[in-house]
């Protein structure tokens, strides 16, 4: 990929890739592993498919509340999850575009497997704000935690 505003996070796991992309099209799960604490999932849909809706609200420690609405543009079966904020359900666009969000699961056998997420932004201030955010620390901790639920399914 050679996006310019992009951030990623590659991680290899003791967890077949299809577990792995099972936890992320499961949004029942996603209270145990999308956010790191003491923030929290509090409600979660997603309709896999090209267009399909992709929606999840995390609530902080404080009472915040930040929606994240959007829909999957690609859906490669146990291997990759594309989706972006740039619309909401039924292709409507969204007052501020942020990011879109790549997500491929490799097998790498033997049980084995790598996770790549990439967020790829419009700009370099959206880009630079989601660093600011912790995308390193907190995408990482969010891996692992999806790890973790994925070696229980």
């Amino acid at each position: 990929m050679t996006a310019t505003y992009k951030l990623q996070l590659t991680r290899e796991f003791d967890v077949p890739a299809e577990k792995l992309f099972k936890v992320w099209t499961t949004p029942e799960r996603f209270g145990e592993w999308f956010c790191p604490l003491p923030w929290k999932v509090t409600e979660a849909r997603s309709d896999l498919r090209p267009g399909g809706e992709s929606f999840v609200l995390m609530e902080g420690p404080n009472g915040e509340k930040i929606p994240n609405p959007g829909v999957y543009l690609e859906i490669v079966p146990g291997r990759k999850l594309v989706f972006t904020d740039a619309y909401t359900a039924g292709w409507v666009p969204s007052e501020k575009p942020f990011m879109t969000g790549i997500l491929e699961f490799e097998d790498l056998g033997n049980g084995r497997s790598r996770y790549t997420a990439t967020a790829v932004h419009w700009n370099e201030d959206d880009m630079k704000a989601h660093q600011e955010m912790g995308f390193e620390e907190g995408w990482g901790i969010v891996a692992d935690q999806m790890a973790e639920v994925a070696k229980t399914i």
